[in-house]
């Protein structure tokens, strides 16, 4: 693990323990207490962005910024049991919307084991619907929509692509990959290396997957759309930018994931970050491999937005 994030972990307490079936109800409680939902006031920091909410969505936008804005889709992470729309939001305006003049749409899914698939992945489209719908009184542009993820979020971004694709749209111009949670089937070399390692190991995520497919867990038909890792083709996806880290269990999924992209004729760029552990950017905000990684990210998405 790289020297800086390892030191983070360790003022954290060290890896925790693995996540289990028994202990899933505790760790959402946790969970929940340890990510608040800012509200409104709070979103706007000080005049900074306009916010609101609509149907499933909490958005925001900077302020003063003339014209219809590209809009993020963004969703966010918690292993499909945790996490919510509104504690993600002020990191990502910061990071992405501020410096690149974005909008953000930050969507509130149902979580596991409550909702299992495909109920969170319907909830996103119809949010991105609603997003489309509602482009002017966003104030966004309909045909600049790239979809976002991390972990879970990065997963179910991926699912949505492929069912936008199979469906006809909404057409999204591109998809933003962060640790994306792809594969139930929890068989890769990563995955096995890095079991009590990680900050999100394997037992975590079996437990995590178990909770999001229900009876489909474990089964050979598990649909693309649940966990994007099994589709037979990935043709005619927007272009992707995944990321993961060395140290990570999703470390061999996400590659195996971009190698797919490009053997279907897809454009990807992929970045695996050297001794990034799960979520290295979260516990380790300012170590240089985070650094590193938000700026790799922003200029993709700079880019994407100028072609």
């Amino acid at each position: 693990m790289d020297r800086e994030v390892a030191a983070a972990v360790a003022a954290r307490g060290g890896v925790p323990a693995p996540l289990t079936p028994e202990r899933l109800r505790e760790w959402q409680r946790a969970d929940a207490a340890v990510r608040p939902r800012p509200g409104l006031r709070e979103l706007t920091d000080g005049g900074r962005y306009e916010a609101g909410v609509g149907e499933g969505v909490v958005w925001a936008r900077p302020t003063g910024l003339r014209g219809r804005l590209p809009v993020l889709c963004y969703l966010h992470g918690g292993g499909l049991i945790g996490g919510n729309a509104y504690s993600v939001l002020p990191r990502v305006l910061r990071e992405l919307a501020q410096p690149l003049g974005l909008a953000v749409v930050s969507v509130e899914y149902p979580l596991a084991p409550d909702a299992t698939y495909p109920q969170p992945l319907h909830a996103c489209r119809e949010a991105l619907r609603w997003t489309v719908a509602n482009a002017d009184v966003l104030g966004i542009d309909p045909s600049r929509v790239v979809l976002a993820g991390k972990s879970a979020g990065g997963g179910l971004a991926a699912a949505l692509a492929l069912l936008l694709r199979d469906e006809g749209g909404p057409v999204t111009i591109g998809q933003l990959l962060l640790s994306p949670m792809l594969d139930d089937r929890g068989d890769t070399a990563s995955a096995r290396q890095l079991a009590g390692h990680d900050t999100w190991d394997a037992t975590s995520n079996a437990t995590a997957w178990q909770a999001a497919l229900g009876p489909r867990y474990g089964t050979p038909d598990v649909p693309p759309y649940a966990a994007p890792a099994r589709a037979t083709s990935l043709a005619g996806l927007p272009p992707a930018y995944l990321e993961v880290g060395s140290a990570e269990t999703f470390r061999d999924e996400v590659v195996a994931y971009a190698n797919a992209l490009w053997q279907c004729g897809g454009s990807a760029e992929l970045h695996v970050w050297p001794g990034a552990c799960h979520g290295f950017d979260t516990l380790a905000p300012y170590a240089a491999v985070s650094r590193t990684a938000a700026a790799a990210r922003r200029e993709w998405l700079r880019r994407l937005l100028l072609e």
